[in-house]
């Protein structure tokens, strides 16, 4: 008990001691001043406004905000759900009819060329590659389906467009037997012919197992030569 006591009276000095130093320093009047000073919050924005009832019972139609060009012109254009989705899947049609009927097309009008053909008209364009010379670099492509029909892609060989073609996407135009020209995309990371290669391939009805000479007769030009397959019918014939 005497320890307990001894404890609260000297816990009494330190808490009397603490209570004179706070009147000396005047810490209640200040806090008192600091809370004086600091601003009170508007009644005015605490107050909600509330809507007018209309007469007749009924809320207000509530006005919505648009861009004042729409809404000064007379003739502002009223758009539907309906009508939009309509056009939409009206081009959808029209766009998808259009590539399917294409394709179908192709895949009707495919040849498909013997063993033999394939390897006469190969032999036949490397004898013209070698006739040909070497003044303008040259490479042997035969055409496979894909190349002719369907997705009309044109990969080129790979050291040649390393060498020769240029580092970055470009248009290249080829030039037939008898100088029509056609522009083609050539993709240099993937080294071919996309966009162009299509019309081209159709214009000079190529099929599979025709064989063509590419010779580079200026940077991005080629003049191309077409050996048909259907010449080994044709030889046979004879």
């Amino acid at each position: 008990m005497t320890g307990a006591s001894a404890y609260e009276e000297q816990r009494r000095r330190i808490m009397e001691a603490n209570q004179r130093k706070m009147d000396e320093l005047r810490l209640h009047h200040l806090s008192a001043a600091v809370k004086e000073a600091l601003p009170k919050p508007s009644p005015a924005k605490s107050v909600k406004r509330k809507r007018a009832p209309r007469e007749d019972g009924e809320d207000a139609p509530v006005v919505v905000r648009r861009s004042g060009r729409v809404a000064s012109n007379p003739d502002k254009p009223k758009y539907r759900y309906e009508d939009v989705y309509a056009v939409l899947e009206d081009r959808k049609k029209i766009r998808r009819g259009s590539r399917t009927s294409s394709t179908r097309k192709d895949l009707m009008n495919r040849v498909y060329a013997s063993d033999a053909a394939r390897e006469y008209a190969t032999d036949k364009a490397e004898e013209l590659q070698e006739k040909l010379g070497s003044d303008y670099p040259t490479f042997v492509k035969p055409m496979t389906q894909s190349h002719v029909t369907g997705g009309f892609w044109l990969g080129l060989p790979t050291q040649f467009c390393r060498k020769y073609l240029p580092k970055r996407d470009e248009f290249i135009t080829l030039v037939d037997e008898v100088d029509d020209e056609i522009d083609t995309l050539y993709l240099a990371l993937k080294r071919g012919l996309s966009a162009g290669w299509r019309k081209f391939s159709m214009d000079h009805e190529l099929v599979d197992g025709d064989c063509l000479v590419f010779e580079l007769i200026e940077r991005t030009k080629f003049k191309v030569y077409i050996i048909r397959q259907r010449s080994y019918s044709k030889k046979l014939k004879a």
